[in-house]
């Protein structure tokens, strides 16, 4: 069974590869300090089984988990307790290994991973959205009312748009337009493929992103902030190499 380990401290990563190495049949393919490079390394190979680390910098176990389309069983390590019952509400997390770890409490882990993988769970394929990826394929503008005027705007020159109180503020590579309206009701007419709601007020199109810092996103001259909650959804976008 392969795996890899995530954990931002060099020690417990060491912890854990020491722990592995005493099984037979359990191979660390590799070591990450942080989630990102796991999931540049995870976007190219197929694991069985990952140890990671719960709480770490900018990017919890759980943001990680999310981003994950097909996830492998996880065993989750950390020093933290409080988290085991929402950790259980994942199918990919076959335990919730508390540190200092044990070696027979490791063991146990592995045999419950391994029992997973030979009767894996069979997962529920996700409800595509249908009717809006069609009408994605079909619209590639929008008409907005600018003084009694119907304005349309390509899909494809918006790369943010703003909420303004009773307002929303469409900005493109040309002019910027403030219409009457919610993100709540634009988000709907815009194509998935293009466009994620990152913040509670802002919508970007993620193909004009220019660089991506912390909990933050560059966009032409604009930073804007990336919520927690949506910060997983973004980085599953991403062509990340």
């Amino acid at each position: 069974m392969n795996c890899i380990i995530i954990d931002d401290e060099a020690a417990a990563r060491t912890i854990v590869a020491h722990l592995c190495s005493q099984v037979d049949n359990l191979d660390v393919i590799e070591e990450f300090p942080n989630a990102i490079s796991a999931m540049k390394f995870l976007n190219r190979n197929d694991i069985d089984l990952i140890f990671l680390d719960l709480h770490m910098p900018d990017f919890s176990g759980f943001d990680f988990i999310e981003t994950l389309k097909n996830p492998p069983k996880i065993v989750l390590t950390t020093s933290d307790k409080n988290f085991a019952i929402e950790a259980f509400g994942y199918d990919c997390i076959v335990d919730y290994l508390l540190k200092p770890i044990t070696f027979p409490r490791f063991l146990k882990s592995v045999q419950k991973a391994q029992k997973e993988k030979v009767t894996p769970r069979v997962a529920a394929a996700p409800a595509a959205p249908v009717v809006k990826e069609s009408t994605a394929l079909v619209e590639k503008e929008l008409y907005v009312n600018i003084d009694r005027r119907l304005v349309k705007i390509l899909f494809e020159d918006i790369y943010l748009i703003e909420a303004k109180g009773d307002y929303i503020l469409i900005k493109t590579e040309k002019k910027n337009y403030t219409v009457h309206s919610t993100l709540k009701k634009i988000v709907e007419k815009l194509p998935d493929s293009l466009f994620l709601k990152v913040h509670r007020s802002y919508i970007i199109n993620f193909k004009k992103i220019i660089d991506i810092e912390d909990n933050s996103v560059l966009i032409a001259k604009n930073v804007i902030p990336i919520s927690r909650s949506n910060r997983p959804e973004l980085m599953r976008r991403l062509n990340l190499l």
